[in-house]
């Protein structure tokens, strides 16, 4: 997977995400290592969610992750909290923030349905 097609699949998933309950502002850094490397960040800022390609200087923290991970979080195979909690990822910071991440509500996935035929 390459590092745009991680970040836009980032972008979709969390800037359509619910943020209405975070009151604080969180700026995180997000290196991807291994195939797809690179930097972005996510910051929530007035209860919106905001993820951009660059890296974050001021953050209140950084996460450090595979591609993979990324993307599984995204596609809520797992959450952040899981996936820091079986080594999947690092994170170095402010931990009150990161619990704070988990308080995101991420876009109810749609149902592919089959069509039978008649």
């Amino acid at each position: 997977m390459r590092y745009e097609e991680v970040v836009d699949k980032v972008q979709s998933v969390y800037e359509n995400a619910d943020a209405r309950d975070i009151f604080e502002h969180i700026a995180v850094q997000i290196n991807i290592v291994g195939e797809g490397s690179g930097a972005f960040y996510l910051e929530v800022a007035q209860r919106k969610i905001c993820v951009e390609p660059y890296d974050y200087h001021d953050r209140d923290g950084l996460i450090t992750a595979s591609a993979q991970t990324i993307c599984d979080i995204a596609d809520q195979k797992i959450a952040f909290w899981d996936a820091y909690e079986q080594g999947l990822l690092k994170y170095e910071g402010n931990m009150d923030k990161f619990h704070i991440l988990a308080k995101i509500r991420l876009p109810k996935k749609k149902k592919v349905t089959k069509n039978k035929k008649v």
